[in-house]
């Protein structure tokens, strides 16, 4: 492709539009891609001036950051054929699959010994996917896999050295973050490009399935989402186009926007190599190499770093690459070669020192997570970085700055701390507002927001453009707010007189039917989950006399629909001590409740075992009580905190007494909404996972569903869908609960992304519509008179629902997000609910046993 020149009309106005400061479009940047010469001198002063911004934001105006870093090679074998690489190789050229934990620790002390701070862990993806060697090795050793071995690897270190490992293990699944992130305050993968020629028959990245460009950005966003400070970057000249560049930069910058977690982006030149298949390929030009990190300093901007390798160009252009934008130098090894590129040596850290200060600029070490998530990690309680290593990353760093103490000498320190439990952790006592689940009713919230709105839940633009592509389309009437045509009388009869016939073997489309009608075909379809439930349950309508403990509201997940989450220093934060929590069941039991029901927030002050102890706390004074707690996003948390497999921790937390969990966190079992409404919370796959573990191991759940945000009907079908594979499989689900979306004072709805909840017509084709697709699979259709008060649940309870939940006593995430319904109903109030339709009320356990009703 050929780049528009200097005189040209297309350079002129861009290098105006960005020497304004006016946001540059995709063909803008590829035309400045071509700049060179003056135009090219042009650009890298706005670069400059780019740079700078970047620089005072981030509170060190002037200083360019390096890490003093020992590179340890873990494993050279990889499932990957790279065509330009040297580092991966095979079985017979190395000693070992692996190093040895032995050869890890002492590459780290000879590190410690000459200054170093971060241990950078580089290794190929999965080789025991490919090589048996390294499937044989791992076996031998007691590891399931590689990455097991990297988290070995990483506490020895921190241990015994005192290092803080980098980790690049290449791609990694949302789990796989959570599994490493306690073990390393950063990680990083490049993407290197977006452009799938690349993984094409005679491309570089043919007979690479870990280089799908697909692949790795669902990596960097899913570290996004789990909240991991992460280094990405492009490779620039393996054959992509300057349209390919842009297109990566830009795909990087949106991750980055929405999830604030991208420290870095490295723009790294291609070296040809021998004994490769690239190795006749020109290496890129420095003066292209320079435009390409303008223009990625310029579409970035001041927000994150821009890095380029010291060693890939001469020390003397090094001034060239400052002037383009660069302002962080990487890692440097005073000990260890650049195993990637070995033919490149490091440059001296103090030849390094003197170039930069030839640009006129401070040279200053960092540690291996940058300032911004250091200080916040250590000084406002951001969750960026592990508990477990806060004590390792304080030891290093400057506390003002964030930046490394270059005089500190790193030292083992024990990476898991003792697990005293609640007394340890400072829960020794409860704390803040313990009365919320009372006063929310009374004197109300503090701020309808939490202390940090504006930050928690990303960038909101980006945030509604991705809603806008969860559902588009035209449609009229009730249908317009989904993006969906509603369905006309016809096809909507026609799906009920086929449902009428055989209620669960409908098509997807026949549902979509049932669920968009309205008028007398609504009214019928009503009907016909009325008489289901009749069939299936008969007259009686349920309830358990239950209480709700939410046992802390402080969380950092940052779920963008949930207004119940404080930080631990707003005002309206609370954590409740052990002993609260059982006098509250207690309390409980003498008010006749059979069940307590447990969710709190993920609280970084949580360890692994506090969750066993809450329920032990109950148990050993009211062993009869039934104990419904903690939802797969706790599961899933606390099992990764304390580095076993959720069948494991619910195996402890079994043998606790934890009877059975409630089947939330779901909300809609659709990624693409999912990363819309809850930014870190697990993906589809990890919830049924565990749901399924759940009930493998005898521990039933509910299943909800909360809807009416940003979602459409065709989410709320394919969820019940997937609900019902699951009780296929399992017979684990012992009721449905619709869950409406209260969105009074949820962050999505105050950033004006989310819709102001389902109206009464999607509430009544929502029951009606889980009663007949769930019809023979799970019989109980519970109805919310949290969220939808006493005619709301009338009409339910007349359009297939046979269930009213609990009494609560205290449900504060409701209250929190502005329902208008109370939180907790007497038995007299809930019988006046049934007796307005001439019903009769009935005792239940959890379960749906049937119970004597409590005097």
């Amino acid at each position: 492709m050929t780049h528009d020149t200097g005189s040209s009309h297309a350079m002129r106005r861009a290098l105006a539009r960005a020497r304004d400061g006016k946001a540059l479009d995709a063909a803008e940047a590829e035309v400045l891609l071509g700049a060179r010469g003056a135009d090219l001198e042009a650009l890298s002063a706005v670069a400059t001036r780019v740079r700078d911004a970047a620089l005072t934001r981030a509170g060190r105006p002037g200083v360019v950051t390096y890490s003093r870093k020992v590179f340890v090679p873990l494993t050279r074998l990889c499932r990957d054929r790279c065509h330009y690489c040297t580092f991966a190789t095979t079985p017979g050229r190395v000693e070992a699959a692996y190093l040895s934990l032995d050869e890890v620790v002492q590459i780290a002390r000879e590190g410690a010994a000459q200054g170093c701070k971060e241990a950078l862990f580089t290794l190929g993806d999965r080789p025991e996917d490919r090589w048996p060697a390294a499937r044989e090795w791992l076996d031998s050793k007691g590891y399931d896999d590689t990455l097991a071995y990297v988290r070995a690897a990483a506490i020895r270190v921190l241990e015994e050295t005192g290092l803080l490992p980098h980790l690049n293990p290449g791609v990694l699944s949302w789990s796989d973050l959570q599994r490493l992130k306690p073990v390393a305050p950063s990680m990083g993968m490049m993407l290197e490009s977006t452009s799938t020629a690349l993984t094409e028959p005679g491309g570089p990245h043919f007979g690479s399935p870990d280089k799908d460009p697909v692949v790795r950005l669902r990596v960097i966003e899913d570290a996004g989402r789990v909240g991991v400070p992460f280094t990405t970057g492009i490779l620039v000249g393996i054959g992509e186009t300057p349209a390919d560049r842009v297109e990566s930069i830009l795909a990087i910058r949106r991750l980055a926007r929405e999830y604030h977690h991208v420290q870095e982006v490295i723009v790294q030149n291609f070296r040809a190599k021998d004994d490769t298949a690239m190795r006749g390929a020109e290496d890129v030009g420095l003066e292209e190499y320079l435009a390409t990190i303008a223009v990625t300093r310029i579409l970035l901007g001041p927000g994150t770093s821009v890095q380029a390798p010291p060693n890939l160009t001469d020390l003397d252009d090094c001034s060239r690459l400052l002037a383009a934008g660069v302002d962080d130098w990487g890692g440097v090894s005073p000990v260890t070669p650049d195993h990637v590129n070995p033919e490149r040596p490091w440059p001296e850290i103090e030849r390094l020192r003197a170039a930069t200060a030839a640009a006129g600029l401070e040279l200053r070490e960092r540690l291996t997570a940058h300032p911004r998530f250091v200080q916040g990690s250590l000084t406002r309680d951001e969750p960026w970085i592990d508990p477990r290593l806060h004590g390792h990353v304080a030891a290093l760093a400057d506390p003002t700055t964030g930046l490394a103490r270059e005089d500190a000498r790193p030292q083992g320190r024990t990476w898991q701390e003792p697990d005293g439990g609640f007394a340890t952790s400072g829960l020794a006592a409860s704390r803040g507002r313990v009365d919320l689940h009372a006063s929310i009713d009374t004197t109300g919230r503090s701020e309808d927001r939490r202390s940090d709105f504006g930050e928690v839940y990303g960038d909101w633009a980006a945030v509604a453009e991705r809603a806008t592509r969860s559902a588009t389309g035209d449609g009229g009437a009730a249908g317009a707010a989904y993006g969906l045509q509603v369905s006309t009388p016809s096809d909507a009869r026609q799906a009920l007189a086929r449902a009428e016939q055989d209620p669960a073997g409908l098509s997807d489309e026949d549902y979509l039917a049932l669920l968009t009608c309205d008028g007398d075909d609504l009214e019928a379809v009503t009907r016909l989950a009325d008489e289901l439930r009749r069939e299936t349950v008969g007259e009686e309508v349920t309830y358990v006399l239950n209480r709700n403990i939410n046992f802390t509201n402080v969380c950092y997940v940052g779920c963008r629909f949930c207004a119940f989450a404080q930080r631990k220093t707003d005002a309206d934060a609370f954590t409740l001590s052990l002993d609260d929590i059982a006098q509250r069941a207690g309390e409980a039991v003498a008010l006749g409740a059979t069940e307590v029901c447990l969710q709190g927030g993920i609280s970084p002050a949580l360890r692994p075992g506090d969750y066993a102890r809450i329920v032990r706390a109950i148990k050993d004074v009211q062993p009869q009580l039934h104990v419904h707690a903690f939802s797969p996003m706790e599961i899933a948390t606390a099992s990764a905190k304390a580095g076993v497999s959720p069948r494991a921790w619910l195996e402890e937390l079994r043998e606790a007494g934890l009877d059975s969990i409630p089947g939330t966190a779901a909300e809609i079992l659709d990624d693409d909404v999912r990363w819309v409404l809850t930014k870190g919370k697990l993906p589809t796959a990890q919830w049924i996972e565990i749901v399924e573990t759940a009930h493998a191991l005898g521990i039933p759940s509910s299943s909800t569903m909360m809807y009416g945000h940003v979602d459409h009907p065709r989410h709320w079908v394919g969820h019940l869908r997937t609900l019902a594979g699951i009780q296929d499989r399992t017979g684990g689900f012992t009721e449905f609960v619709p869950l409406p979306f209260v969105h009074t004072n949820a962050p999505v709805y105050l950033a004006g992304v989310a819709r102001p909840g389902p109206t009464l017509r999607d509430n009544r084709a929502v029951h009606a519509v889980a009663r007949i697709l769930l019809h023979g699979r799970i019989r109980h259709v519970q109805t919310s008179w949290v969220k939808l008060g006493v005619d709301g649940t009338r009409l339910m309870l007349r359009g297939g629902a046979d269930d009213l939940g609990g009494t609560l006593m205290e449900e504060t995430i409701s209250r929190m997000a502005g329902s208008e319904h109370g939180s907790a109903k007497t038995v007299a109030e809930l019988r006046e609910i049934t007796d307005g339709i001439g019903r009769p009320l009935r005792q239940r356990s959890t379960t749906y046993a049937p119970l004597q009703p409590t005097s």
